[in-house]
C-alpha cells in the first residue's frame, strides 16, 4: 500500500495555500479581563465578522470568489498577496513595519528571509548541517538521489521506502508495498511535483533558489510496524528556566489523525495542532525526552525562531526539517491572545539572541 501525504482537503480550502505545515494551534482558552480581554476582544470581533460575511454569501458567489483569488493571486505582489491572505484566513490586516503577532513576524519572515533558509529548508542539503551539529546517525538513510527517475531505478528500489522532493512541504509519499504501485504511477507524480514552483504557492521567498530534486529514502516504522508520529518542535529559545519549547505531536497521521501539545516539562496542554482533534488519551513522553530536547535546542542555536522537526521511533530520533515560516503567516489563533503572546516571545528572541545568532551562522558558513 502506498499513501500520499498532503493537505487535509478541508484545512486547504480554508487556508490555502499553506496548510501542510500543521503548524496552527488553536486552544480554547479562560475567561479574560483587562488588556487581554481588550486584545482578544477586537480579534474574536474581526473573525466574526469575517465569517458571518462569508456565511451570508450565496454558495456560488462565494464559489466564484474562491476561483478568482485562485486565479489573480499568482499575479499579485509578495507583500500585498501575504497582506490579503492574512486578512482572509486571520481576520485582520497585518501590521508588516512594526510586527507584534507570531503570524506577523512568520509574515516579515516570508518577505524578508536570511540567506541561510534556502540551504537549511532544503531537505537535502540540510543533512550536512544536521551531520555537522548533531551527527550522520540522526538523519533518515537515503536510498537514491537520481538526477532522472527510471524504470531501472524504480526495479532497485527496496520493497518499501519514501518518495520525496526536497523543495516544500506535502511531497511525499510512502510506499510500504511495491508490488501495489508502478514505476508510471510514481514518476507521473513525481513529475508534477518537480514542475510546482512552491514559493508561488504562499510567496515564502527562501524556496525560491531551491533547485526541485527527487529522492528516496528508507521507510521509518517502529517495532509494531506503524508510521512514527510527528514531532514539531517549536523554538522559542530559553529564559531563566531553560529552553522555551512547544512541541506539537501528530499521531497515526495516515489513519485517524490526533494532534497534542506539551511544554518542555511534558505537561499535555489545552491546544490542538492545527485541524487535528486532540487525543482522548495524552500520548505518553517519547523515550529519552531530554536527550530529544537536547538535539533540538543545539540544532536550533543561533537560528532564532525555528520549528525542528523529528521522529522518534521505539526511542531512536532522526531529524525530519527545519522550519522557519510555518503556516506561511495565515494561521489564526484562538483565542487571539496567543497569536499576541508568540509573538512576544519571537520579539525576546530578535532582542536577546541576535549577537549569538550572527555568531552562530558564521560558524556553520561552511554549510
Amino acid at each position: 500500500m502506498s499513501k500520499v501525504a498532503e493537505p487535509d482537503q478541508q484545512l486547504s480550502q480554508q487556508l490555502e495555500p499553506a496548510g501542510c505545515d500543521g503548524a496552527a494551534f488553536v486552544l480554547p482558552g479562560p475567561v479574560l479581563t483587562g488588556t487581554n480581554a481588550c486584545i482578544e476582544a477586537r480579534g474574536a470581533a474581526a473573525m466574526n465578522m469575517h465569517e458571518k460575511a462569508r456565511r451570508w454569501l450565496p454558495a456560488w458567489l462565494n464559489k466564484g470568489m474562491r476561483g478568482a483569488w485562485r486565479a489573480a493571486k499568482r499575479l499579485l505582489p509578495d507583500e500585498l498577496f501575504l497582506r490579503l491572505s492574512h486578512r482572509r484566513h486571520v481576520g485582520r490586516f497585518p501590521s508588516l513595519a512594526a510586527p507584534q503577532t507570531f503570524n506577523e513576524f512568520i509574515l516579515q519572515r516570508c518577505l524578508h528571509p536570511e540567506p541561510q533558509w534556502s540551504v537549511l529548508a532544503d531537505k537535502l542539503a540540510v543533512r550536512e548541517f544536521v551531520k555537522q551539529r548533531i551527527g550522520e546517525e540522526y538523519l533518515i538513510p537515503l536510498i537514491a538521489v537520481p538526477e532522472v527517475f527510471t524504470e531501472e531505478l524504480f526495479a532497485s528500489l527496496p520493497n518499501s521506502f519514501v518518495m520525496k522532493t526536497n523543495h516544500g512541504c506535502a511531497f511525499v509519499k510512502i510506499v510500504e508495498d511495491k508490488r501495489r504501485t508502478s514505476f508510471e504511477e510514481l514518476n507521473r507524480l513525481a513529475q508534477a511535483w518537480l514542475a510546482q514552483d512552491f514559493y508561488l504557492s504562499s510567496r515564502e521567498r527562501h524556496y525560491r533558489p531551491i533547485k526541485p530534486k527527487l529522492y528516496f529514502e528508507q521507510l521509518l516504522l517502529d517495532r509494531a510496524g506503524n508510521i512514527p508520529a510527528d514531532l514539531k518542535m517549536n523554538m522559542f529559545g530559553r529564559d531563566h528556566t531553560g529552553p522555551i519549547i512547544y512541541a506539537g505531536i501528530v499521531s497515526d497521521r495516515f489513519g485517524t489523525p490526533h494532534g497534542d501539545v506539551f511544554d518542555v516539562n511534558w505537561n499535555h496542554l489545552d491546544l490542538a495542532v492545527g485541524h487535528y482533534p486532540r487525543s482522548k488519551v495524552p500520548p505518553p513522553k517519547p523515550p529519552h525526552w531530554d536527550e530529544i530536547v537536547r538535539l533540538a535546542t543545539r540544532l536550533a542555536d543561533g537560528l532564532g525562531y525555528v520549528r525542528v522537526d523529528l521522529y522518534v521511533p521505539d526511542g531512536k530520533v532522526y531529524f525530519g526539517e527545519l522550519t522557519f515560516t510555518p503556516g506561511a503567516g495565515v494561521f489564526p489563533f484562538h483565542p487571539d491572545r496567543y497569536d499576541y503572546e508568540w509573538g512576544q516571545l519571537f520579539k525576546n528572541m530578535i532582542e536577546e539572541n541576535r549577537p549569538i545568532e550572527n555568531e552562530a551562522i558564521q560558524q556553520d558558513s561552511r554549510v
